[in-house]
């Protein structure tokens, strides 16, 4: 099958854009990138894995948005399984690379702090696991084959999504979407146990996309607010990163030469979560403030002003040009 991408836009609301025919666009256009980056031999296993992951993670967050829409005959639940599994096959290949980048940025955020030379060693056991982790099973070029052929099928139905052209196709996604991250923050504030901070932490992602794809309606103030939600998103992701290394070191401490470099390591990352977590909530409160509804009625506002510029061709459609801070 041949592949033919569309030209390539950003993964964002063009202004004037109908709302099915954007969300249509944009999930055709991350397919296109993740086979790309699989048939890219230049890239690197690793780095495709991750690419790959992270494009489904947007796809995913298109459905969510259209979801008030594309929930009629299962359409919703189908897709948004098909790429989660997809994304899932990879996983287990991105956490081990990803254990052994949180070790280096561990060490390199507390150099100068602890004796840290002392604990450089222990890389090398992580370094092992991640090679034992890309051994078994399937191959990780098969895999990534194999996530290929899904995609490339899921391509196909992409155009049959029925979704309608007005802001309503996406109000309920947003909102619920939103709803959930605040839902998410106040049982974190409750019981900030890991569980409950990898489901915020998925919540704000998701969160995050659905304010990058609808920034062009008001750029300069949802574009600023966007690089704030992915600021939180890296602070709950860096916490969870911290966590799965923690539990790595736990579950295979036999591994390590010295429990007392293991117990350092350990004090480090729990240090450092401590860290990420008073960072993240003060922000998280200003980011979740409002309810629901409002934030609904916000973007519902924007959107429509800027369908109104769109077909008066006013020239302040052309102001859209906020840099991206995230990819």
């Amino acid at each position: 099958m041949n592949l033919k991408p569309l030209k390539r836009m950003s993964y964002k609301f063009e202004i004037g854009e109908l709302a099915g025919d954007g969300i249509r666009r944009m999930a055709t256009e991350q397919i296109d990138k993740a086979v790309e980056e699989i048939d890219d031999g230049d890239l690197g296993v690793h780095e495709s894995v991750h690419q790959v992951r992270k494009r489904c993670k947007k796809i995913r967050a298109l459905l969510r948005l259209a979801r008030g829409e594309l929930e009629k005959g299962g359409v919703y639940a189908r897709e948004n399984a098909v790429f989660r599994d997809a994304a899932r096959a990879l996983s287990d290949l991105r956490d081990a690379e990803a254990v052994v980048e949180t070790y280096d940025e561990l060490l390199e955020t507390f150099e100068g702090q602890a004796d840290v030379e002392r604990l450089r060693k222990e890389r090398d056991v992580l370094l092992e696991r991640k090679e034992k982790v890309a051994a078994m099973g399937r191959g990780a070029e098969e895999r990534l084959e194999i996530v290929s052929a899904t995609l490339r099928k899921a391509r196909n139905r992409v155009v049959a999504w029925e979704i309608g052209p007005c802001f309503d196709a996406l109000a309920p996604g947003l909102k619920k979407t939103y709803g959930r991250g605040r839902k998410a923050m106040r049982a974190v504030e409750e019981d900030p146990s890991t569980e409950a901070l990898h489901e915020w932490r998925k919540r704000v992602k998701y969160h995050r996309y659905h304010v990058r794809v609808l920034r062009s309606v008001w750029s300069p103030v949802w574009g600023a607010w966007r690089d704030e939600l992915h600021g939180l998103s890296s602070l709950l992701g860096d916490d969870h990163d911290l966590a799965v290394f923690g539990s790595v070191l736990t579950e295979e401490a036999a591994a390590f030469p010295s429990d007392r470099d293991l117990q350092a390591l350990l004090g480090l990352a729990d240090r450092r979560r401590a860290e990420l977590q008073a960072e993240a909530f003060p922000l998280a409160r200003r980011l979740f403030a409002e309810k629901p509804k409002h934030l609904a009625r916000r973007f519902r506002v924007c959107w429509e002003a800027s369908r109104s510029y769109a077909e008066t061709g006013s020239s302040k459609v052309e102001a859209d040009v906020y840099t991206p801070a995230d990819t």
